[in-house]
């Protein structure tokens, strides 16, 4: 009897437990909001909360723009923006985060198109 050709299975090893924050406990969350807008720009609102078990002394929030949009104004934080990649970065006042804090920026841009939001709102805490 012939034997057929052999084919591997993949294989996923779920684990068993979720990894430890980094950081020592120190996480936060960011959360996008666009609070008023007009036909060719918008302001918008972003919310950074420590969620983690520690105090955190700063943060770091990433997105992408989906269409373009880019910021002209920005209050609360430092804006580095890369074509529609935008990073803000904590002010010396606005960093420092006790467990379950958060804090405010916000912006205003331009767009040509639609305003969608961007897919996700990454925060880092340091």
């Amino acid at each position: 009897m012939a034997a057929g050709p052999e084919t591997a299975s993949p294989s996923v090893t779920p684990s068993a437990s979720p990894s430890a924050p980094p950081s020592g406990g120190k996480t936060c969350t960011a959360t996008y909001t666009v609070t008023n807008s007009w036909s060719d720009g918008f302001q918008g609102e972003v919310a950074v909360k420590n969620t983690g078990t520690a105090a955190m002394s700063g943060w770091t929030v990433k997105w992408t723009f989906p269409n373009g949009q880019t910021i002209s104004q920005l209050w609360n934080g430092t804006l580095a923006a890369n074509g529609s990649s935008v990073t803000v970065t904590n002010l010396s006042w606005n960093g420092a985060l006790a467990v379950n804090a958060s804090t405010t920026f916000g912006f205003s841009a331009s767009l040509s198109g639609a305003n969608d939001s961007p897919a996700s709102v990454t925060c880092t805490a340091s």
